[in-house]
């Protein structure tokens, strides 16, 4: 069974529930219905357009959908007074999110919004599944959603140097010691992938280990720990853990606490290179440490990449942007691999009559030596 740490299954079950019989609170019916038919034809994976993947969608995606979803209808009747978000037109839905960007549309709670394009993308994944069905009925349906700028800045994380991560090991409790290393090590998805760990998928006394694939976000991977293999054997040895036990049965908000308030009092309130506060340091950002780490120790980008379980280049610099790089050309890289190929001939060659000049040289030595010795000889026999 997979653990699920955020109970996604749990609340986005428990909703449906409520949900079902009397429609979802706060929003008009209209809504309600279309949100409704919305999720559930993408818990089947029915009426998705060309544009998105195929399959149902998980259970992280489907609570999003719902929230995200149920966050329009509220607002757009707010502020254009429309019983259904499919009423809303281009124009509305591009100042929308632009006041959005700006900061003149905010959260509950008065902050400006982080990851707008993420936003725009549920809106837009909406709207192409909005055409799917009434494509079905002969009706076409203009893309409003051509225009919208789904771009989004990066979100700031904490960037560790190693000798970093060393020093918050060597002042952190035992088991997270060992648990900062092995995120560091492995660069593993966390809490999903982390939490998921049992001992069993540990391999060749402790120094491989397999994510499975049912517990992977992309695909399972066998990889090598090179940093914490010695200390997750003797962790689990300590704990005496069995088999089929889970190495970290952890609270991810507890941990991220416990990490914030750990890198706060070793590094303090600055900012890290990747623009955050050591003190808002969370599991997460060492899968961006780790990957900054290996990137300049793998020799091939493909071997990277299954080391992180991606399937595209560009999470490479995503995760690492490039953090602890620095230019390692040398005058030997400048040589191109066939004129390298023509000194190394010309080089043995040059080896090789060297050796027979000094093969000459040692003859010629020789023959003067026993000329020497004549001479010697010969003088002696005058003397006489």
């Amino acid at each position: 069974m997979k653990v699920d740490p955020y109970n996604h299954e749990k609340r986005y079950k428990d909703w449906k529930a409520r949900v079902l019989i009397s429609g979802i609170p706060d929003i008009s019916k209209q809504n309600s219905d279309l949100i409704l038919k919305y999720v559930e034809d993408m818990e089947h994976g029915l009426n998705v357009s060309m544009k998105s993947p195929k399959g149902a969608r998980s259970y992280i995606r489907l609570n999003t959908i719902r929230e995200k979803m149920f966050y329009f209808s509220r607002k757009f009747e707010e502020i254009y007074n429309i019983s259904c978000v499919t009423d809303i037109t281009e124009d509305q839905l591009i100042l929308f999110f632009s006041k959005m960007r700006k900061g003149e549309i905010v959260r509950n709670d008065g902050k400006t919004f982080q990851s707008i394009n993420y936003f725009v993308k549920v809106f837009k994944a909406f709207w192409h599944w909005w055409q799917v069905i009434n494509r079905k009925q002969g009706k076409e349906i203009l893309d409003i959603t051509v225009d919208l700028d789904s771009r989004g800045e990066k979100p700031s994380w904490v960037y560790l140097t190693e000798e970093q991560v060393k020093k918050l090991c060597n002042n952190a409790r035992w088991n997270y010691k060992v648990l900062i290393m092995f995120l560091f090590d492995t660069g593993i998805r966390s809490p999903t992938e982390l939490v998921n760990i049992r001992v069993s998928d540990f391999y060749n006394d402790f120094k491989e280990l397999v994510i499975r694939d049912e517990v992977s976000k992309t695909f399972g991977r066998k990889i090598k720990l090179m940093l914490c293999s010695s200390l997750v054997k003797e962790y689990v040895l300590e704990e005496e853990l069995k088999s089929e036990d889970y190495i970290f049965g952890l609270k991810p908000g507890t941990v991220n606490k416990y990490l914030q308030r750990l890198a706060q009092r070793v590094f303090g309130e600055e900012k890290s290179l990747a623009g955050q506060k050591y003190s808002e340091l969370t599991m997460y950002d060492f899968r961006h440490c780790s990957c900054c780490y290996w990137l300049p120790r793998y020799k091939s980008e493909s071997a990277l990449k299954y080391r992180f379980g991606w399937k595209k280049s560009d999470k490479i610099h995503y995760y690492s942007e490039l953090l602890g790089m620095e230019d390692t050309i040398t005058k030997e890289d400048l040589v191109l691999s066939e004129e390298k190929t023509e000194l190394e001939k010309n080089l043995q060659q040059t080896k090789r009559e060297k050796q027979i000049l000094d093969d000459r040289m040692v003859a010629i030595e020789q023959k003067v030596d026993k000329f020497m010795e004549v001479l010697v000889k010969l003088d002696r026999m005058i003397g006489k």
